[in-house]
């Protein structure tokens, strides 16, 4: 879904975009909420009542992994990273282990 295509979505959507918007966490800049946004309209289809809060679980999982750099077991970063396929993510920080950092240091 691009940009333009979440908008569409969201048009074409209101009483769930609206839903959705109440799960925006209030620390979350615009940038992180749309990315996250889209994840979950990517992905809510497949995860109705009562098993939304798993959704939610997994769009912070992967959030948190693109911009914050948290790390998790590669099943569940396989998981997200799949369900995040074809979001694109502007000026996303690019983050490196510390054995990463060490071993550069080491050349």
């Amino acid at each position: 879904m691009a940009a333009g295509d979440v908008a569409e979505f969201v048009e074409q959507n209101r009483q769930l975009a609206e839903r959705v918007e109440r799960f925006r966490s209030i620390s979350e800049n615009e940038k992180h909420w749309r990315s996250r946004r889209e994840f979950i309209f990517r992905n809510i289809s497949d995860y109705e009542d009562p098993q939304l809060d798993q959704l939610l679980a997994l769009s912070m999982v992967w959030a948190n992994n693109v911009f914050l750099g948290c790390r998790y077991s590669q099943q569940l970063l396989d998981k997200v990273r799949e369900m995040a396929e074809g979001i694109v993510v502007e000026d996303a920080p690019v983050f490196k282990t510390r054995d990463e950092i060490m071993k550069q240091q080491h050349r």
